[in-house]
């Protein structure tokens, strides 16, 4: 399934319109009508482009087919303001943060918000995420030869990102094989301001949102979300929407990782212009969710065509699938997923290739049905096209029957979410908390070191209070 493109590197998915509209300019020059959208939210051009052309276009960050070495940002931007979010995380902080990093990157960063649910949280290399506290972030670091995902150990300042991003590159050539020895190593090479880890990462449960139309923004705004289902967004209508934009003083358009754009901040006066510039223009801006919620390959017309067969049997049997999200993908994928369900065809052996084997697929969920916890259960294997359809329709069934709940270890029972009391200490004057299970890595005071085993010498590692301004709290996570 798979198809080389060259990309354009899209930080964090954000652009202005002129920025658009030169890339459109650039490529049409080239002969090309239309450009897709990648999902890591950079941009792809779906057809055979000479390189050297390409590279006369000195704005333009073009990264060549099949190099898979050069990475684009990931962010959810795109969120802010239409969707749920952490309160210190705005708009424009999102853009003071994409700022600091160099465009091409050697490792997939991931730079989001918890609240959202559009934009994956795991699915980098770096997977940067937004904590309560104002400025600082989660690290969660799967390097490329890594299996699994694991917490960095202290959080990060908004400002330290950057050299956290290249001190990791650097360190690479170390092949560490834990976030330990990351840790470790990337404190001897730079000083940066951590803050200690005092409280899991908590991921509330949102089910996927709707993501198209005309939508509003508290008084006086709206958002504008615009899906084409063959990924392949016509230049001429780009140009058009990007002056438009301009008129209507617009600064930013942001790309999803769902192969569609949102264009946020529509005035109010303008609302009736831009429906008829859409209706002049012919565009849809209302498909089923059963359209909007699926992850394919990018210009794969196998793809393309089994995800039409299996929306056409849910829309004859009237499935629901709000809150849900698919992916199609080969056997040979070996990053993450980050949609509810995956469809993975299987590989034909080499040797069997001349013969007529008939295609075959296995069915993934995530637990819980929810992407961001990282854990897939295989429901069944090698089956036929004919019978995804049914299978799909159980699983979706399974999913609305358990909203709400929690599974345990054993998939068949639900639990509901159980309240449990964390035994903290807190500073009287910053509100800092100390965690017994993190300890308090910026001191070396390693995890499970209980308070009263604390030095008298020990200090906030925020505002150095001393360990006596340190008061008992019980602090309630659901589970």
């Amino acid at each position: 399934m798979k198809n080389q493109l060259n990309r354009l590197i899209i930080k964090g998915g954000v652009l202005s319109p002129g920025e658009l509209k030169y890339i459109c300019e650039c490529v049409e020059s080239l002969g090309l009508k239309s450009i897709s959208f990648g999902s890591r939210q950079d941009i792809l051009l779906p057809k055979e482009t000479n390189q050297d052309q390409l590279s006369a276009f000195e704005k333009l960050q073009v990264v060549e087919k099949g190099n898979a070495k050069i990475q684009n940002i990931v962010s959810s931007y795109v969120c802010s303001d239409i969707l749920p979010s952490t309160s210190w995380l705005t708009s424009d902080r999102y853009l003071y943060i994409l700022e600091q990093f160099r465009p091409k990157l050697k490792l997939k960063v991931n730079i989001t918000d918890p609240k959202q649910r559009l934009v994956p949280l795991f699915t980098g290399h770096l997977n940067f995420i937004a904590s309560e506290h104002e400025d600082y972030w989660y690290l969660y670091v799967r390097l490329p030869e890594w299996d699994k995902t694991d917490m960095y150990p202290a959080l990060i300042y908004s400002w330290d990102l950057d050299k956290i991003e290249t001190a990791i590159e650097n360190i690479l050539q170390e092949e560490p094989e834990n976030v330990q020895t990351v840790f470790e190593l990337v404190s001897d090479a730079i000083d940066t301001n951590n803050r200690t880890v005092d409280k899991p990462l908590d991921v509330p449960f949102y089910p996927f949102p709707y993501y198209e139309g005309m939508n509003r923004i508290g008084m006086d705004k709206y958002w504008l979300g615009l899906y084409w289902r063959n990924n392949k967004y016509d230049i001429s209508f780009l140009k058009a929407m990007c002056e438009l934009c301009d008129e209507c003083k617009i600064g930013k358009i942001s790309i999803t990782p769902w192969k569609s754009f949102i264009v946020k901040g529509i005035p109010i006066n303008s609302k009736l212009q831009w429906e008829k510039f859409l209706g002049k223009q012919g565009i849809n801006v209302r498909h089923s969710m059963l359209e909007l919620n699926w992850h394919l390959p990018v210009n794969n017309k196998e793809a393309i065509g089994l995800k039409k067969y299996l929306v056409s049997c849910f829309d004859k049997n009237d499935i629901s699938t709000y809150g849900l999200t698919f992916s199609i993908t080969d056997y040979d994928k070996k990053s993450n997923y980050f949609t509810s369900i995956v469809i993975k065809k299987n590989a034909i052996l080499e040797e069997l290739v001349v013969f007529n084997i008939r295609e075959t697929y296995n069915l993934l969920y995530a637990k819980n049905f929810d992407p961001n916890t990282q854990d897939y259960i295989m429901h069944v294997q090698d089956i036929d096209k004919e019978e995804l359809p049914k299978l799909l329709m159980e699983l979706s069934k399974l999913y609305f029957d358990q909203l709400g709940t929690e599974k345990d270890g054993d998939t068949s029972k639900s639990v509901l979410k159980e309240k449990v009391e964390l035994q903290v200490y807190q500073c009287k004057d910053c509100l800092t908390i100390y965690n017994e299970v993190y300890g308090d890595i910026i001191q070396n005071i390693k995890p499970k070191t209980s308070f009263k085993d604390l030095p008298e010498t020990y200090k906030c590692s925020l505002c150095e209070a001393p360990k006596s301004n340190f008061e008992r709290k019980i602090m309630v996570n659901n589970y």
